[in-house]
Order: C-alpha cells, then structure tokens, then sequence
C-alpha cells in the first residue's frame, strides 16, 4: 500500500542549488512573509457532518466503477472476450459472452495461472502511458480465426485453447518478454527482450531473434515516449496479415536527456532512468523496417523523416497496403503514407494541413477490396468520414458535418454499412449508413453517450451506452438487432445517483456547456462556497449528461459546497475557431472563459457565492489551478493544484510543442505562462500535491514551484505522494478527498443564510 505524507518544503529546481538550463530562475531577494488570509463568513448553522464510510466506498470502488466489464475484443464467430474485476478489486479475469447463447463463462485469471507477476520497468511505464490502474490480465491477443487467445502474465505468456478452455506456457527463454503480439494464425509470438525483437514458434523451439541492437541508445519493437503518451501509439511491432513478416520500429535516444526518478521512500533502491524529451529538446530517431519472421534481410521504410518525425498509426491491414499516419514536429501538417512492403519506398496519399494544429484520429480503414479506404477528416465546423481511392483520389462523403460526427465509427466489413456516432459535446447517439453515403438512419434514442463495435464477421455489435439517467450498459446485438446477450456487471450501484444539472449558459458573447452539483439536503436559502472542478486543458471536455461522472462532485457537494464545471474554448467538439484559440497559450483563453462562466452562472443561480469560490484540478487541471490562484486571486480564494505542470519547458515536446511552440520561439509565452514566474503573484491559499515517482508529469514542477513560492514569502500547502501521475491506492485517494474537504471548508467556509 503507498504511503502518505504532508509536508511543506522548499526544494530546489532539478535537485541542485543552480537551476538547470531549462529551469526558470526565481528572484532571490528576500521578501516579508504575506499575513494570513481573512477567514471567511461564520455559518448560520453547523456544518454537514463527512460521510467518511462515503468517502472510503467511493475511492475502494474507483468511484463505482471496479467490476464493470471492459471488452477487448469481438471474435470472428461474434463471441465477445471482456475483462472484469470485482467490485473492489483492481485484479481482473478473462470473460467470454457466447454469441450463440447469450451466456457468459471464465476463460481465465491470473491466479490460476501465475503464482507470482512482476512486472518490468517497461511495463510499468506502459501501463503508465495507458492510465491503466487493473492487475491481473490486463490485455489479450487473439489469432485471426479467434481460436487461440494469448494472455501475457508479467515474465510469462500464456497461450489459451478456446475449444478446451486449456491454458499453455509458452517457452521463451530467460529474462522479461515486454510487449508480447501473436501472430495472426496464432503459431507464432514476438516480443521485445533487452531492447531487441525475438519470435518463437509456439509448437515449440528456442526464441530468435529478428534485430541486433547497434548501439547502446537504441531499441527495436517499443513505442517512444512521445508515440505512448501523446500520439495515441502504444505498439512497435505489426504482423503482417499472413503472418510471415512485421514492421518493426527502431528507436534510437542517444540524443534525448535521461531523466532520472527516485522513490525517496525507498533510498536503498537506485533511480530508475527514463528518456524524456522536453519542450525544445530532441525527440528519439523513430524508423521502421519489414523484417521476415524467419530471420533474414529486413527492408527498410523510407520517408522524409526529417520533416515528418512523428508517427501517429501504423497498420498493416489484411485488405490494402501497410499504412503509416506521419507528422511534422510542430504537428501542422499530417501525412498518410501508403507503403511498398517489396521495396519500402512510401507514396503519400493524403496531406491535412491547419496552421496551429492537426487534430489526429487515427488511421484510414481499408474496405475489404484493399481499393478504397475511409478517412475522418476536420473541417472549419466539424469532422466528416471521406471515402478514398488507394491513391488518394477523393470518392465522396460518407458522413457529413449535419449529423455532428464525432470521429468514432466501426464498419460492417461484409456489408459496408458504418456506424458512427454523433452529437453534442455531452450527448451522442449511433447512427448508420451505407460506405457509398447516403441518408442516415438514427440506430439509438435514449439520450447518453455511446460507442460501437462490429465483429469481423456475421455483424454481431457491440453497443455500449452511459445513459443520461443514470443507466450503464453493454449490449450484444445481432445484425438485423436481436439481441443476444448484455456484458454482465459486478459493480456495486452506490448510493443514489449524484444530483446533477446539465445545460448551457451564456457569459460574454459566447455559450459554455456546464454541469452544477448541490448537496442532497440544499436549501435555497442559503449561499453556498462555490468549487469549480476543472480541467480546462485541449482534447478534454469535462461535463457530460452522465450522472456518474459526478460522484466525487455529489460527495464535496454535501459536505457543503455547490461543484460547479464549464467547459470553455480549447476544447474539442465545438469547431475549429472555438478549440485553436488557444494556440500559443494555454491559459489566458481559458482562465477568462472559466471565469466568465461562473459569472453567467451566479448570475442565474443566487445561491452561488461568488465571493467564495476554490478551484481543483489534476495534471493540466492542476496547473490551471496554480495559474488561477496567481492571476486570478480576486476570483478563485482556494486553489488545490494536483501534479500540476507549473512551467512548460520541463513538459515533453509532442504536447507541448503541439499548443505553445518551442521555447525558443515563443519564450514570452512561456515565461507568461509559467506558474513558476508568476509565483509572486500568489494571492490565494493554495495545495500542491504531487506523486514523487511521477514519469509524465515530473515532480520538479511541484519542487521549483515550492522553492519559487518560498523564496517570494508566499504560505502554501504541499502534499507529497509516494506515486505516479494516477493516484490508484484506495487508502491516498480517500485521504486526497478527505483533505480536499477540510481545505476548502478552511478557506472557503460554509453555507451561509442569504
């Protein structure tokens, strides 16, 4: 279990006592320490009491959540495999929903199978990128013809007969095998072992291995840090559909700095080292190369690497041609590659171009002729799905911008019709319609949020639904909509549903999407300490008609608050002027925007005192809040910054590049933006809390926070973990909700009568 700890430090930038080269300066020059903040208005009556067996079941059920199933695949024959943990349980087993009965069975779980998993440094880090917080079997592949399913179980893989239900070691000799993949017949695994690529035939033999390290910074058949964390990749080896070769990546990092992560908790143990590319820093050599799965030549994949670094998706469709998805680093210009797997040479086929950014949505997905694929692509007003010619020549639209296309689809490969789903930034429904175009037809009506998927043949569906009342489902359908079976849940249901209104206000000249959340027993009587729960940052929309993503709103709620969100400009769903305003600065927009939305809110609700109003967010929520309780102290009298990132040169280059440049161009943004140069500012009462061993977010923007804070005589609270960027320990997150509480109820204060 992690433990916890308060404490207030002052640390200094990157551990030394002269700050790095990208380490922003703070003045020295002593200064009187600011005199405590005003305390705020007595309460007309006592103050709610904590439910603190609430707080303990929300953060032991991950917010009601463990024990809901999570499907990783639909099989050939329509069967349906899904992961499942208890309902207070991080360790999830194998499940499979029989198509033809609708019935449901255990495959497998990690007890029966492996006495003891450990995981590498590698699969941590992984798992890390993915924000995957399960134990157990956590990912499965599965052979084309969906008969043989491989379960990889920390140094050991195991290989599962669907038929029997028996379960197989796989020998592949010693040392950890990161990143395992079976083969599309399933006679095959590879896996990634000292930074090379090795295969082994499952009948048998010792492994072999395909590539030979050339350096001491270079590795074969992992996604890059940037490819994991930003690009959406989290693979570097593809089989090709027959089996007999892959497309293997080769990484090579001697030019990117290593950074190194201690637990301080456990001095004995030595730092772990992590390649990390920060903003205006170099990124890792990325190519790729088609090796034979028997050993041999490879044949090297060439493109303008120089100008197209990254690497969005990589494929190799059974119908069509291997397919790369590239970028240039300052990600204004997205390429799709069309690759000869004879010759390696690449033909680009489609070229998006947007002066800020290009929003990425994966890769096209080829028709079954392997001469035509589909393409989302984002327009002025919206996305849109476009079907092309292998050679890029446009062939027409299949879904249009009237049906508010999210960028979501699954295709029915042995009829072409498509679902896709479309909507508002809260509420989607599912519609479907022929691959050659035409008029939509809505498949769904209750209002919520859904997603689809579609089985390789015989066009079973999957369709998954988070309801606007509350209802959560997974549903199995046949093609013609008979329905076969539902994905059974083990969650517990919690108390009642939290107390949500969704709805649009309007602040100056534009409209936000917002969410409000008072406590079960309000009394309108009253004016309540106001909480902004936020995120604010680009790609992230925070309010939704799911009452279920409000709990841990519903729980603060009543002990006395009123949790508000808004989702203003930079972010998604809206268009493209409404999201890349932000470009080139990610707070001013956003700050002005939260901060006219509480004004249109309290101006509709009375009972919002705006005079009280604390902010709390998480990685770029956290930073926003830092920022909020500097430049907007008038505002925000409370601030909790969780893992914020306080200064963007020390965040990596994929991300941060993407919205701010780089440093060298665009430094006076950096500094402007930067809570670290605006420490002086400070002029709320502001909770920093940051995990030491966190590898995205760095501890050292918390640390040259604090020192800067410090050193400018301002008072601040900081709570240091002994975790990542993800707080998964049930034990930390009830007492972060629990301290959440008393801080804001410290500084804030509670209902008062009107």
């Amino acid at each position: 279990m992690k433990r916890l700890a308060a404490i207030v430090l002052a640390a200094a930038c990157s551990g030394g006592h002269q700050p790095a080269p990208q380490c922003p300066t703070v003045d020295p020059t002593p200064v009187a320490v600011e005199p405590l903040v005003e305390p705020p208005p007595e309460p007309s009556a006592p103050p709610p009491a904590v439910d603190k067996a609430a707080i303990v079941d929300l953060a032991a059920t991950r917010s009601y959540n463990l024990g809901a199933p999570r499907p990783v695949a639909l099989l050939p024959d329509g069967d349906v495999l899904f992961l499942r943990t208890g309902p207070r349980s991080y360790v999830a087993e194998l499940f499979e929903l029989d198509a033809a009965t609708g019935q449901t069975r255990k495959l497998a779980s990690a007890a029966d199978l492996a006495a003891d998993v450990k995981l590498s440094a590698a699969e941590k880090a992984l798992r890390e990128r993915m924000r995957m917080v399960m134990r157990g079997i956590v990912s499965v592949g599965a052979s084309k013809d969906g008969t043989r399913l491989m379960i990889p179980l920390g140094p050991q893989v195991f290989l599962l007969d669907r038929a029997t239900g028996k379960a197989t070691a796989v020998s592949l000799g010693d040392g950890y095998p990161d990143s395992p993949q079976l083969s599309p017949d399933g006679g095959r695994i590879t896996f990634v072992r000292d930074g090379d690529v090795w295969v082994v035939d499952v009948a048998g033999g010792k492994p072999r291995k395909l590539t030979k390290k050339d350096g001491p910074d270079v590795s074969f058949g992992a996604a890059e840090f940037v490819a994991a964390e930003e690009l959406d990749r989290t693979s570097g080896t593809w089989w090709s559909p027959t089996g007999d070769r892959l497309i293997i990546q080769r990484t090579d990092e001697s030019k990117v700095a290593t950074l190194y992560v201690a637990n301080p908790g456990a001095p004995e143990q030595a730092p772990t080292p992590f390649r990390y590319p920060r903003a205006g820093a170099a990124n890792a050599d990325v190519r790729f190369a088609i090796y034979p799965a028997k050993g041999g030549k490879a044949v090297e994949i060439n493109w303008d690497r120089a100008a197209f670094p990254y690497v969005h998706d990589v494929q190799w469709p059974e119908h069509g041609k291997p397919t790369l998805v590239v970028l240039n680093r300052a990600q204004t210009e997205e390429r799709v590659l069309i690759v000869d797997d004879k010759t390696g040479a690449t033909t680009s086929v489609i070229t998006e171009q947007d002066s800020a950014w290009v929003n990425t949505a994966g890769g096209p997905r080829w028709a079954v002729d392997g001469k035509s694929f589909l393409w989302p692509r984002e327009a002025a007003d919206g996305w849109t799905l476009e079907r092309f010619a292998a050679d890029g020549k446009p062939l027409g639209t299949v879904v249009g911008r009237d049906q508010q296309f999210t960028g979501m689809f699954a295709v029915d490969e042995e009829t072409g019709e498509v679902w896709f789903a479309g909507g508002t930034p809260v509420e989607t429904q599912l519609w479907s319609v022929d691959a050659q175009g035409g008029n939509p037809t809505q498949r769904t009506s209750a209002r919520g949020t859904y997603y689809v998927g579609i089985a390789p043949k015989g066009g079973t569906r999957l369709v998954g639904y988070n309801g606007a009342d509350g209802k959560r489902s997974i549903t199995i359908v046949k093609r013609d909509g008979t329905a076969i079976g539902e994905l059974p849940s083990v969650a517990e249901e919690g108390p009642a549903l939290p107390k949500v209104d969704v709805a649009q206000v309007t602040g100056t000249g534009r409209t936000y999407w917002t969410a409000v959340v008072r406590p079960r027993d309000f009394d309108p009587s009253k004016r309540y300490p106001v909480v902004l729960q936020v995120y604010a940052g680009p790609g992230v929309t925070t309010v939704s008609s799911n009452p279920r993503a409000y709990w841990k709103d519903q729980l603060l709620a009543d002990t006395g608050f009123i949790v508000v969100r808004g989702d203003g400009r930079g972010t998604p769903g809206r268009g493209r002027a409404w999201e890349r305003i932000i470009s080139g600065d990610l707070i001013t927009v956003p700050l002005a925007d939260q901060i006219d939305m509480l004004k249109a809110l309290g101006a509709a609700n009375p009972e919002l005192d705006l005079t009280r109003v604390g902010v709390v967010g998480w990685s770029f929520g956290g930073y926003f809040s830092a920022m909020a309780a500097e430049l907007a102290p008038d505002t925000f009298k409370a601030a909790i910054a969780g893992a914020p990132v306080t200064d963007w040169r020390y965040y990596d280059t994929a991300y941060t590049e993407r919205y701010m440049r780089t440093p060298a161009d665009n430094a006076l943004a950096y500094d402007e933006t930067s809570a670290i140069v605006n420490a002086g500012k400070l002029g709320a009462p502001l909770l920093i809390i940051h995990g030491l061993t966190d590898d995205n977010v760095y501890a050292v923007n918390s640390l040259a926070l604090t020192e800067a804070l410090f050193k400018a005589g301002k008072r601040f609270d900081f709570v240091a973990l002994a975790g990542t960027h993800m707080v998964a320990d049930p034990a930390s997150d009830a007492a972060l909700m629990t301290r959440q509480i008393d801080f804001f109820r410290a500084h804030l204060g509670l209902p008062v009568a009107r």
